[in-house]
């Protein structure tokens, strides 16, 4: 092989020196013995090699913009380590804007520079175009048509190689006049703008038109809706005609789905403890992939500050992160908020049209497609995920098959003592994902996904048909998905901090649009029970029924349970008798009542941590008033799911939560 010499001022590897054995006999004395020098191999490296041409090819560049060659050995230096390109590098570093570095390239190359890229000038067609998106550098060289209709080659490439380019202008001049530069970014603009309507086209009904089965928006198929209309004729008629055995069979039957869900929780009990971090390794960022992170906003203006410098403290290669906010289109006050404050180089605002439905995981649908990640996660607006979530996901992906498709977050909410409402949704939270989930998960059970922190493989939630854009809780219901493809969701320790709902005016309305999301959800899957049970399996089938019926129908029938047990103590009171048929009601809601208070208070108190067990008697306290609240709000979902299914019920953060209160 032969060796190059390395400059030691571009590279820092001193000057090579080559010295035969003849050289070394002429240097030495003539009467003096032979002498004896260890010769050490000189150590060849091709990475100094590397980082010497970048910062010699770009030296010009640099001088132009004014920055000192020890940024250009640093640029050159971790786009060697990392396999980027030298523009990318010094651009995310935020000492230079993508503007500034590409009109100094084509004013070093004597080439055109276009600012902005109109939409319709490029000759490209709709799938390369989409194909495009897909990729980190996009669509780097490009056919174009000026004002005039001459046609040019546009080149917007991130990694630009610049003495490659420089010695192909030097050997044809005449390129210069069918070249164009423009930044990378402006060429993206206008790809995105050209495809706006397929992209938007396919978050709307790609899950429905690949997939119908698996889709919201048929809410109710025929079967199911005269089941229903059948068996709650035929309640009707059984009530009328023999009322108190009618009660007891309905009481028992209740009783069936609310036992099970307090089964599931004294089971997650036995092995529920509080949260401790999982050590990792060191990482190395030349392995890292490319990293998509998703936050869906929708009139969010005041907690984006909090959200921008949550989101800066990711670790992870800049170069190999890419933070989509993804925002509506008619959204003046958030996008005049995003315009308003400085963004990182890795970010991109994401504009959805409008369009219905007019939900989340539409929106997170649009964006994926934009998305270049071999890792995809997704953020709410709220959210202070932990610096170190991202590496953890991803060694842990490492770490498992290729059939452990997604891994969700532990949510740890922040302001648990802000009201009664926002303590008893900690205390639920605890329960959830520090007990109940963790539990699902080394059972290889199905997992009901929480609506933020979900770390996606990509190739896994593409092909099961991403996001439902018809389902209120598309999380939960692409838990089930992945459960029926053959994936596996696991759970993480670094946690996402999150602020609950403190009144009750924002309260209400997220917990009606999850629990008419789990009803989408049960209904969709069921529309085939026997698929459902042969593609998960019986204990997946069941602990799917579980989380998702079983819930439901123990907030349903929770009232029910409670008047029959005063009805019985009042006419106990009143009478000093109570018939057996009644007494039996009575016992049957009293037993549920207690059981289900028992569990879940055991499930949420084995999980806390010591500080966090401050108002235990508060907790024991509020408890009976929690489930007459989700009582409510499922008896209204159930409303809602007939009236609008596909409503989707904002919830307001930071100070525009406290004015949806008063």
């Amino acid at each position: 092989m032969a060796l190059r010499e390395a400059h030691g001022d571009a590279s820092g590897i001193p000057p090579l020196h080559f010295l035969t054995s003849h050289d070394l006999l002429r240097a030495a004395p003539e009467d003096a013995p032979p002498a004896r020098k260890e010769v050490r191999p000189v150590a060849f490296d091709p990475d100094g090699d590397r980082r010497a041409a970048l910062v010699r090819a770009w030296l010009p560049i640099l001088a132009r913009l004014g920055l000192p060659r020890q940024e250009g050995e640093s640029a050159a230096a971790r786009a060697v380590a990392l396999g980027t390109g030298f523009a990318e590098e010094l651009i995310v570093r935020g000492q230079v804007g993508e503007q500034a570095l590409f009109r100094a390239v084509a004013c070093e190359l004597g080439l055109p520079f276009v600012e902005t890229v109109d939409d319709g000038a490029f000759l490209a067609d709709e799938e390369r175009r989409l194909a495009s998106l897909r990729t980190r550098r996009g669509l780097r060289l490009a056919l174009v048509r000026d004002a005039r209709g001459d046609t040019a080659y546009l080149v917007a490439d991130p990694a630009l190689d610049l003495a490659e380019l420089r010695a192909r202008l030097e050997r044809a001049p005449d390129l210069r006049r069918s070249l164009r530069l423009a930044p990378p970014s402006a060429l993206r603009t206008a790809v995105v703008a050209r495809s706006r309507s397929r992209l938007l086209f396919d978050a709307q009904h790609g899950l429905f038109l690949r997939s119908p089965e698996f889709s919201a928006r048929t809410v109710v198929n025929a079967w199911q809706g005269a089941s229903a209309a059948a068996a709650v004729f035929a309640f009707l008629l059984l009530l009328w005609l023999a009322p108190l055995p009618t009660m007891i069979v309905f009481h028992c039957l209740a009783a069936m789905g609310f036992t099970a869900c307090v089964a599931l929780r004294l089971a997650a009990y036995r092995s529920a403890a509080p949260p401790r971090l999982r050590r990792l390794p060191p990482a190395d960022p030349s392995s890292q992939p490319v990293y998509s992170v998703l936050v869906a906003l929708y009139r969010e203006r005041e907690v984006l500050p909090q959200l921008l410098a949550a989101l800066g403290k990711l670790q992870w290669p800049r170069t190999r992160l890419e933070i989509k906010l993804v925002c509506e289109a008619d959204d003046g006050e958030t996008l005049a908020a995003l315009r308003a404050l400085p963004l990182a180089p890795c970010m991109e605002v994401v504009l959805v049209p409008p369009g219905t439905p007019r939900t989340k995981p539409k929106a997170l649908a649009y964006a994926l497609p934009l998305c270049s990640g071999e890792i995809v996660t997704l953020f709410d607006a709220e959210d202070r995920p932990h610096p170190l979530q991202l590496v953890e996901a991803w060694q842990r992906f490492c770490a498992e098959g290729p059939e452990v498709a997604c891994l969700q977050a532990p949510l740890v909410v922040t302001n648990a003592r802000a009201s009664a409402l926002s303590l008893m949704f900690s205390f639920e939270y605890a329960a959830l994902f520090r007990g109940l989930l963790p539990w699902l998960a080394r059972h290889r059970l199905v997992l009901p996904l929480g609506g933020t922190s979900n770390h996606f493989r990509r190739a896994a939630l593409e092909e099961v048909g991403g996001w439902d854009a018809y389902n209120v809780t598309e999380d939960a219901e692409l838990g089930v998905r992945l459960g029926r493809y053959g994936y596996r969701t696991g759970v993480i320790t670094r946690p996402t901090y999150e602020d609950a709902p403190e009144t009750l005016a924002v309260w209400l309305p997220q917990r009606v649009r999850w629990f008419k999301g789990w009803m989408q959800t049960w209904l969709v899957h069921m529309r085939e029970p026997v698929a459902l049970w042969r593609e998960l399996g019986p204990a997946s089938f069941l602990a799917m029924q579980i989380l998702s019926l079983g819930m439901v129908v123990s907030a349903l029938v929770h009232p029910v349970f409670v008047a029959s047990v005063l009805y019985a103590i009042g006419k106990v009171a009143w009478t000093g008798a109570l018939a057996g048929g009644e007494a039996a009601i009575a016992v049957i809601g009293l037993a549920n009542i207690v059981g289900g208070y028992v569990a879940f208070i055991l499930l949420g108190m084995a999980t806390l941590t010591p500080g966090e067990k401050t108002r235990p008697l508060r907790i024991v306290a509020l408890t009976p008033l929690h489930w007459l609240l989700l009582s409510v709000a499922a008896w209204t979902a159930l409303w809602e799911i007939y009236r609008r299914p596909h409503h989707w019920s904002k919830t307001p953060h930071g100070r525009r939560a406290a004015r949806a209160a008063a």
